[in-house]
């Protein structure tokens, strides 16, 4: 089912760049918020202020430079850098802590102390038949007490920004046909619609939305929708929801009003899709392991035109090596939307590692995690000879 709805399959796998169109003053304005290093309220520079009191980032660039991904190549010791990742928390329930809200804040200002202090470090599997390092999280002097008894924490990776653009303009009617939920064609495949189609668990349904979580979650910024000056604070952290905040006077009440919002989201839908070299003797080796039955090498947007991003962004089970910790939004644990493929390359060449909590070394780690839905498909690329597996490889390391 899914292989046919594959649009210009032969031009897509040919992977043209594609771009967007935008106000450029929108577009300027918005890189400059992007990249612009907040600061805690009250400052002199008013147009800058209102940094959460606890925070993992102070500007969107420092997890996502020039709108990639996280840098999360391992150091020598055989741990991550903890500015590379963060620490999510959530139980049965749903997302969050009662007292450390959805995210572990590392960082904190002088009148508020950090939440903690974070490391990652890569440990061996408990399952190696799938990959030989897992990411395991350390907290330490935790400032609010122990998380909750039924907290659990997961290291998560922050995705690369460009072509959300496009991604975006992909017709919700497109996705619902591409849904299997029960598995009407017996392929073993059941993707399904997310509460949304961006993020790791396909929680948010628009750039907007996407971009006003990572604002109040990560930086603590209030919002239109999102209004709560002290971020991803609790009631139970009242030096941190007693802090000053800094909207500035602003008529709308919020440190990102909307104009700065919308000149944000703009310069992130502006974002040009990643170019490939890829070569196209690994297409019919991606075929033949079936990679493109959640891969879809290229959708279309409401004009028709390809959108080669390699992904069919709905949710699979992945089986529980790669299970998460806690469902979100209509995502299980074991859940995951699949992940954009274009770009790949670009983090092979500057050495990052892969999946969601970058357990991952390489391409290869990555396939042999797949577990689930994805079964066959791993069972397939390991059953290839050694020139088709490096044929592959040299594919996606191409995307």
């Amino acid at each position: 089912m899914r292989c046919a709805l594959i649009p210009a399959l032969a031009l897509a796998l040919g992977l043209a760049t594609v771009g967007a169109v935008a106000e450029p003053l929108d577009v300027a304005v918005g890189k400059a918020l992007f990249d612009r290093m907040w600061v805690p309220a009250p400052a002199s520079t008013l147009g800058s202020d209102g940094l959460g009191p606890l925070h993992s980032a102070r500007s969107c660039a420092a997890c996502h430079a020039s709108g990639g991904g996280s840098k999360t190549a391992a150091r020598a010791d055989g741990s991550i850098d903890p500015s590379e990742l963060v620490v999510r928390l959530g139980s049965n329930a749903g997302p969050g802590d009662p007292v450390y809200g959805l995210q572990i804040q590392r960082l904190g200002t002088a009148l508020v102390a950090p939440e903690a202090a974070v490391a990652f470090d890569l440990v061996p599997s408990p399952d190696p038949t799938l990959g030989p390092t897992v990411t395991a999280v350390r907290l330490d002097a935790l400032a609010y007490g122990p998380l909750a008894p039924d907290t659990r924490i997961e290291a998560r990776r922050a995705p690369s920004l460009r072509g959300v653009g496009w991604l975006a303009r992909i017709p919700q009617a497109m996705l619902e046909v591409l849904a299997d939920p029960h598995d009407r064609d017996g392929d073993g495949i059941s993707g399904r619609l997310g509460t949304g189609r961006f993020g790791w668990k396909a929680m948010e349904p628009t750039i907007t939305t996407q971009t006003e979580a990572a604002l109040v979650t990560d930086l603590g910024l209030s919002t239109p929708h999102r209004r709560t000056h002290a971020g991803d604070c609790t009631s139970a952290e009242t030096a941190c929801t007693t802090a000053p905040h800094g909207d500035s006077g602003h008529a709308e009440g919020v440190e990102i009003p909307a104009a700065a919002l919308r000149a944000l989201v703009a310069y992130v839908a502006a974002l040009p899709a990643p170019a490939s070299s890829a070569d196209a003797d690994g297409v019919a080796v991606f075929l033949k392991a079936g990679c493109a039955a959640c891969h879809v090498p290229a959708l279309s947007d409401a004009s028709g035109r390809s959108v080669p991003a390699f992904t069919d962004l709905l949710l699979h089970d992945l089986g529980p090596g790669l299970a998460g910790s806690f469902p979100e939004g209509s995502a299980l644990p074991a859940e995951w939307r699949t992940a954009p493929l274009w770009g790949l390359g670009a983090g092979v060449r500057r050495g990052d590692r892969f999946l969601h909590d970058a357990r991952a070394a390489t391409v290869d780690e990555a396939i042999r995690w797949h577990d689930g839905e994805a079964a066959d498909a791993r069972r397939r690329y390991l059953a290839l000879a050694p020139d088709e597996t490096a044929r592959l490889l040299a594919y996606l390391e191409g995307l």
